[in-house]
């Protein structure tokens, strides 16, 4: 808003709030005191989309309630004006009616508080229910257009907002469309269309059954107990239940068991909020990526040798709730940390590459695996490491496995480039609305035109029958005054209104 020492644009007229409306104080209540049934009592809460209603039958004066159409202006804890769009009802005392006078266009009122509301916000008494006085609101300083202007001005920002609100329902397409787009690329990686020419220039590659079949030998070749051979003989026996005709003819399905060395559950010591070292849990994995936003600590020497995390360890959400278990993330040694007990760290062979891992359990294939694996409590899944040994990952050469990562990276690179100007201009777009108040209201976004009455006059002709209204009233009250004296009236009737203050 124009600041009250610049100079006013043409036309236009310094006053007060007081000077071109009318606030109107809506009623008092206390909660006990409330119906649930007959008109229906509008509070801030219901302003701002709240659907907890309380209810009046009483009759109270018409200004008291409120119609489709008019304007209110919430003038505590919450601030800014709203156009009443429901059916006839009654306005809480936090509410003030708005009743523009002959001098203020209804629609530019509404703009013109909607420009003051973080400033009358600012300037509110009281911590824990900031509020504005009445009296603070109608001495508000503002500068008035003419009223063909103020027309013209309030079109021109309905205009302006349907576009914006256009261009927001555009962007709000676009992160949804990146996440697709995302998911599509890692669908083509690990059916291996998208290394499809990469095997071309590259025929000679280790098939993935030879990988396998080394990793085996070499396992069992390590074994130095009948336990360990018993186990090593069960995890290789197993038989895949995926189509492995669906994968380019090098690849296969391989359950992960066959691929790692060990699954290791975290630490389930209660973690602080301050320590040597932080402890990851399964909020810090988002995106299969780690967040480091939110973070405790532990400062045991013991448990920190024990969990400690290396770059390259995949983390695994073992228990989430239902949307949310099986989520996956890669640590890659930005900070020393162990990790929490509802994650499993997968200790997977080198010839199973950690970021092709990590890519793959965040696929869309993962999740459905999990979805169908998961065992579900009273608010929360669980996936143990037995069935995440049964994941069957689409596997193939680890040089292959390295181009995946590579041509995911490149895609997922230019996806994030988007995201970021989609956050740009997400950023701008919810800053335009204010930023087209404020140039309406310094009296640049329409021109003037030298025809329009001047507001001045305007409000010169509104204060000069106010006066003459006031005049009468005063020697109607003198009249009424006299007629008391000379004829003794009987004491007025009290009024009650039940539920209210």
């Amino acid at each position: 808003m124009i600041n009250d020492r610049n100079k006013c644009p043409q036309g236009w007229s310094r006053t007060t709030l007081g000077d071109c409306l009318r606030l109107i104080n809506g009623i008092a209540y206390l909660r006990h005191e409330l119906l649930d049934k007959g008109a229906p009592i509008i509070r801030i809460q219901n302003l701002n989309g709240g659907n907890n209603w309380f209810y009046s039958d009483l009759d109270l004066p018409n200004d008291k309630y409120c119609d489709k159409g008019d304007l209110l202006f919430a003038w505590s804890a919450t601030f800014g004006p709203f156009i009443w769009n429901g059916s006839r009802s009654i306005y809480h005392y936090h509410i003030w009616k708005v009743e523009p006078s002959d001098a203020l266009d209804q629609k530019f009122a509404y703009y013109l508080l909607a420009e003051i509301t973080d400033l009358v916000k600012a300037a509110a008494h009281g911590v824990a229910m900031p509020h504005m006085t009445k009296q603070g609101m109608e001495s508000w300083p503002v500068q008035l257009p003419p009223l063909n202007e103020q027309r013209r001005i309030a079109a021109k920002i309905e205009a302006l907002k349907a576009r914006s609100q256009g261009v927001k329902e555009e962007l709000k397409a676009i992160a949804p469309l990146l996440d697709q787009f995302r998911q599509s690329v890692l669908a083509a990686a690990f059916r291996g269309d998208l290394t499809a020419d990469w095997r071309e220039k590259n025929p000679h590659v280790e098939p993935a059954i030879g990988v396998v079949e080394n990793l085996r030998e070499k396992r069992f070749s390590q074994a130095k107990t009948p336990a360990q051979l018993k186990k090593l003989n069960e995890i290789y026996s197993y038989q895949e239940e995926e189509d492995s005709n669906l994968l380019p003819e090098s690849w296969r399905y391989i359950a992960l068991e066959k691929l790692c060395d060990s699954f290791q559950y975290g630490t389930s010591t209660k973690s602080l909020a301050s320590g040597k070292v932080p402890v990851l849990r399964m909020g810090n994995i988002q995106n299969g990526e780690i967040d480091w936003s939110d973070i405790v600590y532990t400062s045991d020497e013991e448990e920190i040798e024990k969990y400690k995390l290396n770059p390259g360890d995949v983390l695994f959400n073992r228990t989430n709730s239902p949307e949310l278990v099986g989520k996956a993330g890669i640590y890659r040694g930005e900070h020393p940390a162990i990790f929490a007990g509802y994650l499993i760290k997968i200790n997977n062979a080198k010839e199973l590459d950690s970021e092709y891992l990590n890519y793959c359990l965040i696929t869309g294939y993962a999740k459905a695996y999990c979805w169908k694996v998961k065992t579900d409590g009273v608010s929360q899944s669980n996936i143990n490491a037995q069935k995440l040994a049964k994941f069957e990952v689409p596997f193939c050469s680890l040089e292959e496995q390295r181009e995946v990562v590579h041509r995911i990276n490149s895609l997922f690179l230019v996806a994030n480039r988007l995201e970021q100007n989609h956050k740009e201009a997400k950023a701008y777009t919810d800053t335009l609305n204010q930023s087209i108040l404020a140039k309406a209201f310094r009296g640049e976004l329409v021109p003037q035109d030298p025809n329009d009455e001047p507001a001045s006059v305007l409000l010169e002709r509104i204060k000069a029958e106010r006066e003459k209204l006031d005049t009468k009233k005063k020697v109607k009250d003198k009249t009424e005054k006299k007629s008391r004296k000379a004829k003794p009236e009987p004491e007025p009737k009290q009024l009650s209104f039940p539920g209210f203050e």
